[in-house]
């Protein structure tokens, strides 16, 4: 996923956002280093900023402009429709980008920051966080030797019912936007490309989604955030004419991706080539999102 680097200063990375996935993931990973230093961090509530920074050795700038003249790349850690007009700004500036997913609310915003990013000639990556740990190659890897006659991603954990992680646009957009990305670049990654998409269900309660892949399988992924789980339930399961191929990604301890995604990043900044995680895998994944959003509302 990471290719060789040239250039082994470390990352000045600029940080956008101070809510809990900034804290918990963001920040941390990036000041840890050694491939990155977190340079500077911007917020749109002054006193979160400075908080954050002062833990970790950063400044805390007060505009996103000057957070723009303290780094080399910028991540994003903002609700999805702030990150596409602010990283629109950032492309145009040079920076390199980490992006959180979706990268917008909607279709055209998704699509203007691919066009600034390839304008730009900047680096872009995903934050799709389950693609950065080892266990989920491993099972990428058997996929691809796996004859898939159909597929199903299981994603439901009870996050929108209270606490830090149920905000506007979770609330607003539901499942679909916000677990969907993942369930859909995991599918797609083990199965192939989709064809066509179809959902079914309640974007704040349950969402089921069919997917008709190009090489004729079938994936069913069942999805919601509103459902009073101890902890989040993610498994992935392939069917085939030899048996069954699953993987329970919820298994999985999400700390050991961050220092992949951080070293994946800091490789793609100073190389100058992308992984395949980047911004146009991010409208490809938006694009099916806004065509299971479209069979639903009619």
């Amino acid at each position: 996923m990471s290719g060789p680097t040239t250039d082994f200063r470390p990352v000045a990375v600029g940080l956008v956002g101070a809510g809990p996935w900034a804290r918990t993931m963001h920040a941390a990973t990036f000041a840890a280093g050694p491939e990155t230093q977190l340079a500077a961090v911007w917020a749109r509530r002054p006193d979160a900023a400075a908080q954050l920074a002062a833990a970790h050795g950063a400044r805390a700038t007060t505009s996103f402009k000057e957070l723009l003249d303290h780094c080399e790349a910028v991540a994003f850690a903002v609700p999805p429709d702030v990150q596409a007009t602010l990283a629109v700004r950032a492309a145009q500036a040079g920076k390199a980008l980490l992006l959180e997913k979706p990268l917008s609310l909607d279709l055209a915003g998704a699509r203007a920051l691919v066009r600034a990013i390839e304008d730009a000639g900047v680096v872009s990556q995903l934050v799709l966080t389950k693609r950065y740990h080892p266990r989920t190659r491993e099972f990428l890897d058997d996929a691809s030797a796996f004859r898939v006659d159909g597929a199903r991603v299981v994603y439901v954990h009870g996050a929108f019912l209270g606490g830090e992680f149920a905000t506007g646009w979770r609330l607003d957009r539901g499942a679909l936007y916000d677990l969907g990305p993942h369930a859909l670049d995991l599918i797609v990654a083990a199965v192939g490309p989709i064809h066509t998409i179809r959902a079914a269900g309640d974007l704040r309660r349950w969402i089921e989604l069919t997917c008709e892949h190009q090489g004729g399988q079938i994936s069913q992924l069942s999805l919601s955030g509103s459902i009073g789980v101890p902890r989040s339930q993610t498994v992935v399961e392939l069917y085939g004419h030899t048996g069954l191929l699953a993987y329970d990604v919820a298994a999985i301890d999400h700390r050991e991706c961050w220092p992949n995604l951080r070293r994946s990043f800091a490789a793609a900044v100073r190389s100058g080539v992308p992984t395949s995680l980047d911004a146009r895998r991010g409208l490809m994944l938006q694009e099916l999102i806004e065509q299971a959003a479209a069979s639903l509302s009619s």
